[in-house]
């Protein structure tokens, strides 16, 4: 029989957001499961980058508003001197460029402060083992930003919206399966959809896909 984790097995989080209230509440939330554990709470940049240094956790939670080095300072000082640390931006900017920068400088997940609470603690689950996250709205959403590239990256605008969709979670770092269960879609049609993007952006692999739709956005 499968014995439940025990708090030594627990994946340590950070916790940085500069709103004690809502830090309060996160924490509170986390509290209640046997599989994550609060190690630290940051109420600055500065606080988040020395707690993570400090405590190596297994996972940073992050807002993007935060004092002295917002969010996107906080991500790219770690990418530079903690790299491996998953993030999980959890925080109420939910504008294309916000999502696509944060993602770029590696964060594995972004989620708006609105989600319901499940939510939030499956983000931070699939985020400490190490798999991307996005909100099917923001999936969405980054889908018909790089629709809008289409004067600087002529090949993207050949793609369908359903290719863009699948770009957009392939940008995000799944593989195909987990594509497959995210749309709904069978594992085939993925593949093909896959090939697809390939041959429209005359690439013959998926990180030169991932870094053509990269380049899109700058």
């Amino acid at each position: 029989m499968t014995q439940p984790p025990t708090q030594e097995a627990a994946a340590r989080v950070v916790l940085a957001d500069d709103h004690p209230v809502y830090r309060a509440g996160l924490a509170g939330l986390l509290g209640t499961t046997a599989d994550l554990r609060v190690v630290g709470q940051a109420a600055t940049g500065r606080e988040a980058i020395a707690l993570v240094t400090e405590l190596d956790p297994d996972l940073l939670v992050l807002d993007l508003d935060m004092p002295d080095i917002d969010g996107m300072g906080v991500l790219e000082h770690l990418a530079h001197h903690q790299s491996g640390i998953p993030v999980l931006v959890l925080t109420m900017y939910g504008h294309d460029e916000a999502v696509f920068e944060a993602m770029k400088a590696g964060a594995r997940g972004y989620l708006m402060k609105s989600a319901p609470p499940e939510r939030v603690l499956e983000a931070v689950r699939a985020v400490s083992r190490g798999d991307a996250v996005l909100s099917a709205e923001l999936v969405a959403r980054l889908a018909e930003w790089f629709a809008t590239l289409q004067e600087r990256h002529g090949a993207l605008s050949h793609l369908t919206a359903r290719e863009r969709e699948v770009l957009a979670l392939m940008v995000q770092g799944r593989d195909n399966q987990a594509i497959a269960r995210y749309l709904g879609l069978s594992p085939k049609t993925v593949r093909n959809v896959v090939s697809a993007i390939f041959t429209k952006l005359q690439v013959s692999d998926r990180s030169a896909a991932i870094a053509k739709a990269r380049a899109a956005a700058r």
